[in-house]
């Protein structure tokens, strides 16, 4: 059994115990075979040498992070524990000013690298599971190029098709039957531009929303085009959807392969176009994962039990 004495000079130690030692706690539940005790700016640990090494390691990690970011939720302690923190906090980049001066940032690296890869690249696919931001980024994407006069229209593309459901089938006009699909972009949308100012682009087409069938024939210039689902395109539309591309345009896919609705064993056009585009120069490939998911830390959990 050996003892190491662990001593907080320059940080705030109930900044790393929490308020009723909630922080200290967790952090113990991580370490059951250790004896950790707290003492005025000293945390003593007792046990093997191994794992006083390893907690040792885990702890200064902790130190780094709140003094680079003046922060450390119990949320962050996890993720450093388990090898996966991976937001960036306040080297965050912030992409776009939303309403009422919000700021919308990439919170995450790969999220960042998506900011990265559009402006080095005319295609971006950004592939992942859920939570992990790719609509949401990519939506703030387009509304920074339109801001900034670098395109002049939005166009926002899903499938018709998905869990089943056809919208020939469906009631109402066009826009009636794509709204329940669009949701999320529409989501992202209202917390980057104001409520009259989106209806006022939508009316003059600066913003397009348009199922995939629609795009057939069509050449996008200047516009910031994403499709989003891209995984539940066949091949024949996915080639159809590149294949629009016009002067002065970026094309951002988004997809999760772990939600393929595609009816008739029919294979993934997202899926073939990651096999068969990933060496041509100018389109790019970001892989999120869980270590991007921004929401409920339980979405992580869930993801993980479904694989």
């Amino acid at each position: 059994m050996s003892e190491k004495l662990i001593t907080l000079k320059e940080t705030d130690i109930n900044k790393i115990l929490g308020s009723n030692n909630i922080k200290f706690d967790k952090i113990k539940n991580f370490f059951p075979h250790l004896k950790l005790i707290s003492r005025g700016d000293k945390i003593k640990v007792v046990g093997s040498k191994e794992e006083i090494s390893q907690f040792e390691s885990k702890f200064n990690l902790f130190i780094d992070h709140l003094n680079k970011y003046n922060s450390l939720t119990l949320n962050q302690i996890e993720r450093i524990i388990e090898g996966k923190e991976n937001i960036l906090n306040g080297d965050a980049k912030i992409i776009v000013h939303g309403k009422n001066g919000n700021l919308i940032k990439a919170k995450t690296f790969n999220q960042r690298n998506m900011v990265d890869a559009i402006e080095k690249n005319d295609v971006v696919f950004a592939i992942g599971p859920a939570g992990t931001g790719k609509t949401y980024t990519s939506v703030a994407l387009a509304v920074k190029y339109l801001k900034e006069k670098k395109v002049k229209r939005i166009i926002l593309i899903r499938p018709a098709i998905e869990v089943g459901e056809n919208l020939g089938f469906l009631p109402g006009d066009l826009k009636e039957k794509l709204d329940p699909y669009m949701q999320p972009i529409y989501d992202a949308l209202f917390d980057m531009i104001p409520f009259g100012k989106l209806n006022e682009y939508i009316d003059d087409g600066t913003i397009q929303i348009s199922p995939l069938a629609f795009m057939r024939g069509r050449t996008l210039d200047n516009a910031f085009v994403i499709l989003d689902e891209g995984q539940n395109t066949t091949n024949h539309q996915m080639k159809m959807f590149l294949t629009r591309m016009g002067q002065s345009a970026k094309f951002m896919i988004t997809g999760d392969l772990t939600q393929i609705d595609l009816q008739d064993n029919k294979k993934s056009g997202l899926l073939n176009a990651k096999k068969i585009l990933k060496d041509i120069k100018n389109i790019s490939f970001i892989n999120l994962d869980e270590k991007d998911i921004i929401r409920h830390k339980l979405v992580k959990q869930i993801i993980n039990a479904y694989k």
